[in-house]
């Protein structure tokens, strides 16, 4: 699919791996609704790159619909959308008192958070663009649209106090296959790509110290990863018409250990 001149929506794209893919889209033609809870960031980014902010949480199904029918009077029906919306959180499945050592239960609200935005949130974004993907004029190879997913490592090599966001993320990956094969007599494909550590806003408020010592197990090369990197394979992915169902993790070749 070329990019350039067609319409394309980012969720979390206020910042972080959302942002920097809302920012190579348009750089290179494509018309980007911004869509995010942040109204102050949201804004500067969508007039930066000439784009439009819909303010969105994909927890709820009104905003989400009234978000999308924003960004397609703006730009018409989206051939792109890349879910970048999401949220971390740590907890373990029984924890312990620093003090009496006595055990606490799971605070069970955090684990329906990161399930309803992630997960739940992540397809609630698929389904509203999806059904409107289908009735566009296909293209070369009768493709309609693409979706890129955004899951992480944690779907796979979960760390100690990430059941939760590893569950969501899990469920991220697990849904791209069988999501493909719904559409795929439509010509709307699905990926997904695994991040490991970047050097998004949240870690990029940790000491200096803490940074050096996550970047230092990364096998090659020894850093955080760039947004920018991120956004380059989500593009990859919209332009390579060949790619379906795919899962890619993107990462500097790192196996998270158990903490």
């Amino acid at each position: 699919m070329n990019i350039e001149g067609i319409s394309a929506v980012v969720t979390g794209a206020a910042s972080g791996l959302g942002e920097a893919t809302a920012r190579e889209l348009a750089r290179r033609g494509a018309k980007v609704a911004v869509f995010d809870r942040d109204t102050e960031k949201g804004e500067k980014v969508a007039s930066e790159i000439g784009g439009i902010f819909c303010e969105a949480d994909v927890t709820s199904d009104e905003k989400v619909a009234a978000a999308f029918a924003k960004a397609r009077e703006a730009h018409g029906q989206e051939r792109v959308l890349v879910n970048c919306a999401g949220v971390a959180n740590a907890a373990k499945t029984v924890a312990r008192d620093k003090e009496t050592k006595a055990p606490k239960f799971y605070p069970m609200v955090q684990f329906e958070l990161a399930i309803q935005i992630n997960l739940i949130g992540t397809f609630r974004c698929i389904a509203h663009s999806a059904f409107g993907m289908v009735n566009l004029d296909p293209l070369e190879d009768g493709e309609r649209g693409c979706i890129v997913n955004t899951a992480s490592v944690a779907a796979q090599d979960g760390q100690i106090g990430q059941v939760a966001y590893s569950a969501s993320k899990g469920g991220v990956l697990a849904m791209a296959l069988p999501i493909a094969r719904d559409l795929m007599n439509d010509g709307v494909r699905v990926n997904t790509i695994l991040p490991g550590i970047f050097k998004t806003p949240m870690v990029a408020m940790m000491p200096p110290n803490v940074q050096e010592a996550l970047a230092a197990q990364v096998p090659f090369p020894k850093r955080l990863g760039q947004p920018e990197e991120y956004a380059k394979l989500a593009c990859f992915m919209v332009e390579n018409s060949y790619m379906n169902a795919e899962s890619v993790r993107l990462d500097g070749g790192i196996r998270m250990a158990p903490r």
